[in-house]
Protein backbone atom coordinates (compact mmCIF):
# COMPACT_ATOMS: atom_id res chain seq x y z
CA UNK A 1 0.00 0.00 0.00
CA UNK A 2 1.78 3.44 -1.32
CA UNK A 3 2.25 5.52 1.86
CA UNK A 4 1.52 9.57 1.60
CA UNK A 5 5.26 10.47 1.25
CA UNK A 6 5.16 8.28 -1.98
CA UNK A 7 1.66 9.60 -3.42
CA UNK A 8 2.97 12.91 -3.63
CA UNK A 9 6.03 11.99 -4.55
CA UNK A 10 4.37 10.38 -8.03
CA UNK A 11 2.56 13.65 -8.23
CA UNK A 12 5.63 15.74 -8.24
CA UNK A 13 6.98 13.22 -10.64
CA UNK A 14 4.11 13.76 -13.21
CA UNK A 15 4.07 17.28 -12.47
CA UNK A 16 8.19 17.66 -13.81
CA UNK A 17 7.00 15.05 -16.94
CA UNK A 18 4.71 17.31 -17.96
CA UNK A 19 6.95 20.13 -17.99
CA UNK A 20 9.57 18.27 -19.70
CA UNK A 21 7.15 17.44 -22.74
CA UNK A 22 6.46 20.88 -22.68
CA UNK A 23 10.49 21.49 -23.34
CA UNK A 24 10.46 18.98 -26.12
CA UNK A 25 7.45 20.82 -27.89
CA UNK A 26 9.27 24.29 -27.10
CA UNK A 27 12.62 22.76 -28.94
CA UNK A 28 10.81 21.18 -32.14
CA UNK A 29 9.34 24.75 -32.40
CA UNK A 30 12.66 26.88 -31.81
CA UNK A 31 14.64 24.26 -34.63
CA UNK A 32 11.37 25.01 -37.09
CA UNK A 33 11.59 28.78 -36.52
CA UNK A 34 14.71 28.91 -37.60
CA UNK A 35 15.03 26.72 -39.89
CA UNK A 36 12.02 28.56 -42.04
CA UNK A 37 13.52 32.04 -40.73
CA UNK A 38 16.97 30.91 -42.51
CA UNK A 39 15.39 29.09 -45.21
CA UNK A 40 17.14 26.16 -44.28
CA UNK A 41 15.55 22.28 -45.64
CA UNK A 42 11.99 22.10 -44.50
CA UNK A 43 11.33 25.71 -44.09
CA UNK A 44 8.28 25.49 -45.80
CA UNK A 45 6.93 23.86 -42.54
CA UNK A 46 5.38 26.46 -39.85
CA UNK A 47 5.60 25.74 -36.24
CA UNK A 48 2.16 25.56 -36.09
CA UNK A 49 2.07 22.57 -37.48
CA UNK A 50 3.89 21.02 -34.56
CA UNK A 51 1.13 20.10 -32.14
CA UNK A 52 2.36 20.68 -28.79
CA UNK A 53 1.77 17.77 -26.14
CA UNK A 54 -1.71 16.75 -24.98
CA UNK A 55 -1.91 18.17 -21.28
CA UNK A 56 -2.54 16.20 -18.72
CA UNK A 57 -5.48 16.95 -16.65
CA UNK A 58 -4.77 17.37 -13.01
CA UNK A 59 -1.20 18.60 -13.20
CA UNK A 60 -1.05 21.92 -11.97
CA UNK A 61 0.87 23.22 -15.02
CA UNK A 62 -1.98 21.79 -17.70
CA UNK A 63 -4.71 23.37 -15.39
CA UNK A 64 -3.58 26.65 -15.48
CA UNK A 65 -3.63 26.69 -19.28
CA UNK A 66 -6.85 25.09 -19.38
CA UNK A 67 -8.62 27.01 -17.03
CA UNK A 68 -7.28 31.04 -17.81
CA UNK A 69 -7.85 29.30 -21.87
CA UNK A 70 -4.66 30.46 -22.64
CA UNK A 71 -3.79 30.84 -26.54
CA UNK A 72 -1.40 28.92 -28.23
CA UNK A 73 0.74 31.51 -28.60
CA UNK A 74 0.48 32.25 -24.66
CA UNK A 75 1.81 28.28 -24.48
CA UNK A 76 4.97 29.19 -26.35
CA UNK A 77 5.93 32.20 -24.20
CA UNK A 78 5.19 30.28 -20.77
CA UNK A 79 7.51 27.47 -21.85
CA UNK A 80 10.09 30.06 -23.11
CA UNK A 81 9.73 31.79 -19.84
CA UNK A 82 10.30 28.16 -17.74
CA UNK A 83 13.25 26.50 -20.00
CA UNK A 84 16.52 28.18 -18.44
CA UNK A 85 14.92 27.32 -15.18
CA UNK A 86 13.77 23.51 -16.60
CA UNK A 87 16.03 22.31 -19.31
CA UNK A 88 18.81 25.02 -20.26
CA UNK A 89 19.83 22.90 -23.05
CA UNK A 90 16.43 23.86 -24.71
CA UNK A 91 17.65 26.90 -25.58
CA UNK A 92 21.95 26.10 -26.44
CA UNK A 93 20.64 26.48 -29.84
CA UNK A 94 20.28 29.72 -29.76
CA UNK A 95 24.04 30.19 -29.32
CA UNK A 96 24.69 29.81 -33.28
CA UNK A 97 26.59 32.56 -34.91
CA UNK A 98 25.69 34.42 -37.74
CA UNK A 99 27.97 33.45 -40.34
CA UNK A 100 27.98 36.71 -42.01
CA UNK A 101 29.37 39.11 -39.41
CA UNK A 102 31.20 35.70 -37.34
CA UNK A 103 28.70 37.06 -34.02
CA UNK A 104 25.03 35.83 -32.36
CA UNK A 105 21.83 36.61 -33.94
CA UNK A 106 20.67 40.11 -32.82
CA UNK A 107 17.43 39.26 -33.54
CA UNK A 108 17.44 35.92 -31.24
CA UNK A 109 17.97 38.73 -28.30
CA UNK A 110 18.82 36.37 -25.11
CA UNK A 111 21.81 37.12 -22.40
CA UNK A 112 24.18 34.87 -20.51
CA UNK A 113 25.96 35.05 -17.63
CA UNK A 114 29.43 34.29 -15.55
CA UNK A 115 26.98 32.42 -12.88
CA UNK A 116 24.95 30.76 -15.62
CA UNK A 117 26.52 29.54 -18.57
CA UNK A 118 23.17 28.94 -20.75
CA UNK A 119 21.03 31.19 -22.92
CA UNK A 120 18.77 33.33 -21.01
CA UNK A 121 16.04 34.51 -23.21
CA UNK A 122 14.64 37.95 -23.23
CA UNK A 123 11.67 39.88 -24.82
CA UNK A 124 13.09 39.68 -27.98
CA UNK A 125 13.71 35.79 -28.14
CA UNK A 126 9.87 35.78 -27.52
CA UNK A 127 9.35 38.17 -30.33
CA UNK A 128 11.75 36.08 -32.62
CA UNK A 129 10.16 32.98 -31.80
CA UNK A 130 6.46 34.26 -32.67
CA UNK A 131 6.77 36.78 -35.46
CA UNK A 132 10.50 36.14 -37.35
CA UNK A 133 8.41 34.49 -40.32
CA UNK A 134 4.71 36.22 -39.62
CA UNK A 135 5.75 40.16 -38.82
CA UNK A 136 2.26 40.99 -38.16
CA UNK A 137 2.19 38.65 -35.11
CA UNK A 138 4.51 40.72 -33.36
CA UNK A 139 0.52 42.23 -32.05
CA UNK A 140 0.35 38.90 -30.00
CA UNK A 141 3.98 39.66 -28.73
CA UNK A 142 2.89 43.25 -27.54
CA UNK A 143 -0.42 41.45 -25.91
CA UNK A 144 1.69 39.05 -23.85
CA UNK A 145 3.90 41.94 -22.64
CA UNK A 146 1.17 43.80 -21.24
CA UNK A 147 0.57 44.54 -17.70
CA UNK A 148 -2.68 43.70 -18.46
CA UNK A 149 -2.16 39.97 -19.95
CA UNK A 150 -3.00 37.61 -16.97
CA UNK A 151 0.47 36.22 -17.23
CA UNK A 152 1.63 39.49 -16.11
CA UNK A 153 -0.92 40.33 -14.21
CA UNK A 154 -0.59 37.10 -12.15
CA UNK A 155 2.94 37.62 -11.69
CA UNK A 156 3.57 34.18 -14.10
CA UNK A 157 5.93 36.05 -15.80
CA UNK A 158 8.22 38.79 -15.92
CA UNK A 159 10.03 41.34 -18.64
CA UNK A 160 12.72 42.74 -16.84
CA UNK A 161 13.68 46.34 -16.37
CA UNK A 162 16.21 47.48 -18.63
CA UNK A 163 18.95 51.01 -18.29
CA UNK A 164 16.82 53.60 -20.12
CA UNK A 165 17.68 54.13 -23.45
CA UNK A 166 17.89 50.05 -24.02
CA UNK A 167 14.72 48.83 -25.68
CA UNK A 168 12.09 47.44 -23.53
CA UNK A 169 12.45 43.93 -24.82
CA UNK A 170 15.83 43.39 -24.56
CA UNK A 171 15.01 42.91 -20.74
CA UNK A 172 15.86 39.08 -18.95
CA UNK A 173 12.28 37.32 -19.58
CA UNK A 174 11.21 34.69 -17.19
CA UNK A 175 8.91 32.41 -15.10
CA UNK A 176 8.67 33.38 -11.50
CA UNK A 177 10.21 31.25 -8.84
CA UNK A 178 6.96 30.91 -7.05
CA UNK A 179 4.97 29.51 -9.94
CA UNK A 180 7.35 26.81 -10.97
CA UNK A 181 7.69 25.96 -7.35
CA UNK A 182 3.58 25.58 -7.86
CA UNK A 183 4.21 24.04 -11.43
CA UNK A 184 6.91 21.02 -9.94
CA UNK A 185 5.07 20.73 -6.53
CA UNK A 186 1.83 21.54 -6.59
CA UNK A 187 1.84 23.72 -3.61
CA UNK A 188 0.83 27.72 -4.01
CA UNK A 189 3.41 30.40 -2.48
CA UNK A 190 1.85 33.44 -1.30
CA UNK A 191 3.01 36.40 -3.79
CA UNK A 192 4.43 38.31 -0.82
CA UNK A 193 6.95 35.44 -0.50
CA UNK A 194 8.79 36.97 -3.75
CA UNK A 195 11.13 39.73 -2.39
CA UNK A 196 9.86 42.33 -5.12
CA UNK A 197 6.05 42.06 -3.98
CA UNK A 198 5.54 45.33 -2.46
CA UNK A 199 1.97 43.65 -0.22
CA UNK A 200 1.82 41.18 2.47
CA UNK A 201 -1.01 39.09 3.44
CA UNK A 202 -3.01 40.71 6.47
CA UNK A 203 -4.12 38.23 9.05
CA UNK A 204 -5.64 38.18 12.66
CA UNK A 205 -6.34 34.86 14.95
CA UNK A 206 -9.40 36.91 15.92
CA UNK A 207 -12.76 36.33 14.90
CA UNK A 208 -15.68 38.49 13.70
CA UNK A 209 -17.51 38.05 17.19
CA UNK A 210 -14.20 39.60 19.49
CA UNK A 211 -14.99 43.31 16.78
CA UNK A 212 -15.70 45.48 19.26
CA UNK A 213 -16.79 48.84 17.92
CA UNK A 214 -19.74 51.63 18.64
CA UNK A 215 -22.67 50.69 17.26
CA UNK A 216 -22.83 53.48 14.88
CA UNK A 217 -19.00 52.43 13.35
CA UNK A 218 -20.53 48.44 13.21
CA UNK A 219 -23.36 49.66 11.31
CA UNK A 220 -21.23 50.99 8.75
CA UNK A 221 -19.09 47.93 8.93
CA UNK A 222 -21.64 45.81 8.55
CA UNK A 223 -22.92 47.94 5.59
CA UNK A 224 -19.40 46.69 3.57
CA UNK A 225 -19.42 43.26 5.05
CA UNK A 226 -22.73 42.85 3.61
CA UNK A 227 -21.13 44.36 0.28
CA UNK A 228 -18.60 42.03 0.28
CA UNK A 229 -21.42 38.66 0.98
CA UNK A 230 -23.58 40.13 -1.93
CA UNK A 231 -21.95 42.59 -3.93
CA UNK A 232 -21.28 40.12 -7.23
CA UNK A 233 -25.58 39.32 -6.30
CA UNK A 234 -26.50 43.15 -6.95
CA UNK A 235 -23.90 43.52 -9.79
CA UNK A 236 -24.93 40.79 -12.13
CA UNK A 237 -27.97 39.27 -11.04
CA UNK A 238 -29.38 42.93 -10.36
CA UNK A 239 -27.84 44.72 -12.87
CA UNK A 240 -26.42 47.23 -10.89
CA UNK A 241 -23.72 46.97 -13.23
CA UNK A 242 -25.20 49.22 -15.27
CA UNK A 243 -25.26 51.95 -12.97
CA UNK A 244 -22.28 51.95 -10.50
CA UNK A 245 -18.51 51.03 -11.27
CA UNK A 246 -17.65 47.62 -10.06
CA UNK A 247 -15.13 47.26 -6.48
CA UNK A 248 -16.09 49.62 -3.16
CA UNK A 249 -14.34 52.12 -1.57
CA UNK A 250 -14.07 52.84 1.87
CA UNK A 251 -12.04 55.18 4.21
CA UNK A 252 -11.14 54.21 7.90
CA UNK A 253 -10.09 57.18 9.82
CA UNK A 254 -9.04 57.74 13.55
CA UNK A 255 -6.56 57.85 16.31
CA UNK A 256 -4.24 54.71 16.42
CA UNK A 257 -5.48 51.62 17.92
CA UNK A 258 -9.23 51.69 17.32
CA UNK A 259 -9.33 49.05 14.92
CA UNK A 260 -9.25 49.89 11.43
CA UNK A 261 -6.45 47.37 10.87
CA UNK A 262 -8.15 44.56 12.60
CA UNK A 263 -10.99 45.37 11.02
CA UNK A 264 -10.16 45.31 7.78
CA UNK A 265 -8.14 41.99 8.43
CA UNK A 266 -11.52 40.14 10.16
CA UNK A 267 -13.34 41.47 7.02
CA UNK A 268 -11.66 39.19 5.07
CA UNK A 269 -11.75 36.25 7.49
CA UNK A 270 -15.18 36.12 7.89
CA UNK A 271 -15.88 36.83 4.03
CA UNK A 272 -13.28 34.56 2.44
CA UNK A 273 -11.23 36.65 1.24
CA UNK A 274 -7.43 37.50 1.72
CA UNK A 275 -5.87 40.83 2.92
CA UNK A 276 -3.33 42.63 1.44
CA UNK A 277 -1.71 45.16 3.21
CA UNK A 278 -0.11 47.23 1.08
CA UNK A 279 3.76 47.79 1.98
CA UNK A 280 4.56 51.71 1.64
CA UNK A 281 7.72 51.66 1.97
CA UNK A 282 8.27 49.13 -0.98
CA UNK A 283 5.89 51.46 -3.26
CA UNK A 284 7.11 54.75 -2.75
CA UNK A 285 10.12 55.32 -4.39
CA UNK A 286 12.17 58.80 -5.22
CA UNK A 287 12.24 57.78 -8.97
CA UNK A 288 9.67 59.35 -11.20
CA UNK A 289 7.49 56.43 -12.75
CA UNK A 290 8.66 54.03 -9.95
CA UNK A 291 6.02 54.61 -7.51
CA UNK A 292 2.85 53.72 -10.11
CA UNK A 293 4.90 50.96 -11.20
CA UNK A 294 5.00 49.34 -7.99
CA UNK A 295 1.36 50.26 -7.55
CA UNK A 296 0.40 48.56 -10.88
CA UNK A 297 1.91 45.26 -9.59
CA UNK A 298 -0.38 44.63 -7.01
CA UNK A 299 -3.87 45.84 -8.70
CA UNK A 300 -3.12 44.28 -11.51
CA UNK A 301 -2.48 40.91 -9.77
CA UNK A 302 -5.21 41.73 -7.33
CA UNK A 303 -7.58 42.33 -10.26
CA UNK A 304 -8.02 38.68 -11.02
CA UNK A 305 -8.43 37.35 -7.34
CA UNK A 306 -11.00 38.86 -4.77
CA UNK A 307 -8.71 40.24 -2.81
CA UNK A 308 -9.24 43.28 -0.45
CA UNK A 309 -6.68 45.85 -0.51
CA UNK A 310 -5.58 47.39 2.86
CA UNK A 311 -3.32 51.20 2.52
CA UNK A 312 -2.14 51.56 6.05
CA UNK A 313 -1.46 55.43 6.99
CA UNK A 314 -3.11 55.95 3.36
CA UNK A 315 -2.49 59.34 3.67
CA UNK A 316 1.55 58.50 2.68
CA UNK A 317 0.19 57.88 -0.66
CA UNK A 318 -3.25 59.98 -0.89
CA UNK A 319 -2.73 63.26 0.28
CA UNK A 320 -3.72 66.63 -0.58
CA UNK A 321 -2.41 68.14 -3.58
CA UNK A 322 -0.03 70.72 -3.58
CA UNK A 323 0.40 73.86 -5.23
CA UNK A 324 2.42 73.71 -8.00
CA UNK A 325 5.94 75.41 -7.68
CA UNK A 326 8.45 72.51 -9.02
CA UNK A 327 8.51 69.43 -10.80
CA UNK A 328 8.28 67.11 -7.65
CA UNK A 329 5.25 68.87 -6.67
CA UNK A 330 3.83 68.50 -10.45
CA UNK A 331 4.95 64.93 -9.66
CA UNK A 332 2.92 64.22 -6.63
CA UNK A 333 -0.03 65.49 -8.31
CA UNK A 334 0.26 63.39 -11.68
CA UNK A 335 0.96 60.41 -8.98
CA UNK A 336 -2.65 61.39 -6.74
CA UNK A 337 -4.32 61.40 -9.94
CA UNK A 338 -3.03 58.44 -11.18
CA UNK A 339 -3.67 56.94 -7.80
CA UNK A 340 -7.68 58.24 -8.06
CA UNK A 341 -8.23 56.53 -11.56
CA UNK A 342 -6.41 53.16 -10.36
CA UNK A 343 -8.72 52.66 -7.56
CA UNK A 344 -11.44 53.86 -9.72
CA UNK A 345 -11.31 51.19 -12.02
CA UNK A 346 -10.62 48.58 -9.79
CA UNK A 347 -13.19 46.05 -9.84
CA UNK A 348 -12.68 44.77 -5.91
CA UNK A 349 -12.48 46.27 -2.42
CA UNK A 350 -10.07 48.75 -1.02
CA UNK A 351 -9.90 50.54 2.31
CA UNK A 352 -7.29 53.59 3.19
CA UNK A 353 -6.66 54.05 6.41
CA UNK A 354 -5.43 56.94 8.16
CA UNK A 355 -4.72 58.70 11.35
CA UNK A 356 -6.71 62.24 10.30
CA UNK A 357 -9.52 62.70 7.32
CA UNK A 358 -8.12 65.92 6.90
CA UNK A 359 -5.00 64.92 5.64
CA UNK A 360 -7.06 63.19 2.62
CA UNK A 361 -7.30 64.82 -0.89
CA UNK A 362 -11.06 65.81 -1.13
CA UNK A 363 -11.09 64.54 -4.73
CA UNK A 364 -10.24 61.02 -3.23
CA UNK A 365 -12.97 61.25 -0.34
CA UNK A 366 -15.99 61.99 -2.48
CA UNK A 367 -15.34 58.91 -4.42
CA UNK A 368 -15.56 56.62 -1.53
CA UNK A 369 -18.49 54.23 -1.01
CA UNK A 370 -18.36 55.04 2.79
CA UNK A 371 -15.88 57.18 5.21
CA UNK A 372 -15.94 55.34 8.70
CA UNK A 373 -14.80 57.17 11.54
CA UNK A 374 -12.88 55.00 14.26
CA UNK A 375 -13.20 56.50 17.49
CA UNK A 376 -11.94 55.83 20.92
CA UNK A 377 -14.44 53.11 22.47
CA UNK A 378 -16.67 54.21 24.98
CA UNK A 379 -17.09 52.86 28.89
CA UNK A 380 -18.98 50.10 27.63
CA UNK A 381 -17.08 48.87 24.37
CA UNK A 382 -13.56 49.41 26.77
CA UNK A 383 -15.43 47.27 29.49
CA UNK A 384 -15.91 44.70 26.90
CA UNK A 385 -12.27 44.71 25.59
CA UNK A 386 -10.75 44.65 28.73
CA UNK A 387 -12.10 41.41 29.23
CA UNK A 388 -11.69 40.04 25.60
CA UNK A 389 -8.12 40.83 26.62
CA UNK A 390 -7.51 39.01 29.84
CA UNK A 391 -9.64 35.63 29.20
CA UNK A 392 -7.81 33.27 28.51
CA UNK A 393 -4.59 34.65 29.36
CA UNK A 394 -4.32 35.58 33.03
CA UNK A 395 -6.19 35.31 36.06
CA UNK A 396 -7.70 38.77 37.94
CA UNK A 397 -6.90 39.14 41.20
CA UNK A 398 -10.00 39.86 43.89
CA UNK A 399 -8.98 43.30 43.75
CA UNK A 400 -9.69 44.12 39.65
CA UNK A 401 -12.49 46.16 39.01
CA UNK A 402 -12.27 46.28 35.42
CA UNK A 403 -15.56 47.81 35.22
CA UNK A 404 -14.31 51.21 36.93
CA UNK A 405 -11.37 50.69 35.06
CA UNK A 406 -13.56 51.23 31.98
CA UNK A 407 -15.13 53.99 33.44
CA UNK A 408 -11.92 56.04 34.19
CA UNK A 409 -9.82 55.35 31.37
CA UNK A 410 -9.78 56.04 27.76
CA UNK A 411 -8.00 53.76 26.13
CA UNK A 412 -7.83 52.29 22.81
CA UNK A 413 -8.36 48.78 21.91
CA UNK A 414 -4.39 48.55 20.57
CA UNK A 415 -3.64 50.39 24.17
CA UNK A 416 -5.56 47.71 26.12
CA UNK A 417 -3.63 45.09 24.69
CA UNK A 418 -0.46 46.77 24.89
CA UNK A 419 -1.33 46.75 29.28
CA UNK A 420 -2.09 43.04 28.36
CA UNK A 421 1.21 42.26 27.22
CA UNK A 422 2.83 44.54 30.33
CA UNK A 423 1.04 42.71 33.21
CA UNK A 424 1.54 39.33 32.18
CA UNK A 425 4.94 39.78 31.90
CA UNK A 426 5.02 41.29 35.36
CA UNK A 427 2.78 37.88 36.91
CA UNK A 428 5.15 35.77 34.80
CA UNK A 429 8.54 37.22 36.63
CA UNK A 430 6.99 36.96 39.92
CA UNK A 431 5.99 33.09 38.37
CA UNK A 432 2.72 33.49 39.01
CA UNK A 433 -0.72 34.03 36.11
CA UNK A 434 -2.44 36.33 38.78
CA UNK A 435 -2.81 40.30 37.94
CA UNK A 436 -3.81 42.54 40.42
CA UNK A 437 -5.22 46.05 40.10
CA UNK A 438 -1.65 47.99 40.59
CA UNK A 439 -0.47 45.64 37.87
CA UNK A 440 -3.30 47.16 35.32
CA UNK A 441 -3.25 50.94 36.85
CA UNK A 442 1.19 50.77 36.56
CA UNK A 443 0.67 49.85 32.89
CA UNK A 444 -2.30 52.07 32.04
CA UNK A 445 0.30 54.88 33.44
CA UNK A 446 2.68 53.89 30.99
CA UNK A 447 0.76 53.63 28.18
CA UNK A 448 -0.54 57.73 29.28
CA UNK A 449 3.10 58.29 29.37
CA UNK A 450 3.44 57.23 25.82
CA UNK A 451 1.26 59.95 24.59
CA UNK A 452 2.08 62.59 26.95
CA UNK A 453 -1.77 62.79 28.44
CA UNK A 454 -2.16 63.63 32.10
CA UNK A 455 -2.52 60.59 34.20
CA UNK A 456 -5.20 60.50 37.06
CA UNK A 457 -5.90 57.10 39.64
Amino acid sequence: MLQQADIENNQQANNVIVLYREMAWLSLVINQVICSYLKQEGHERHWLDIPPPELAKGTPYANLIIDWQLSIYDRLALALAMASSVKPDTLDIFFGLNRIIDRPFTEFGGVSDKAFSGFIPTGQTLNFLISANNPDWRVYVHAIFSNTHRLMAEQVTQLLSVDEGVPKWAGIYRLNEEWLHYFMTGERLRPELSASFPAHLLESPLGWKDLVLDANVMAQIEELHAWLNYGHTLMDEWQLVKKVKPGYRAVFFGPPGTGKTLTAALLGKATGRDVYRVDLSMVVSKYIGETEKNLSRVFEAASYKEWILFFDEGDALFGKRSEVSSSNDRHANQLTGYLLQKIEDFPGTVIIATNLKTNMDEAFTRRFQSMVQFTIPGPKERLQLWQNAFHGVCELAEDVNLSAIADRYEVAGGQIINVLRQCALTAIQRDERVVNQDDIIASIRQEFRKDNKMFFE
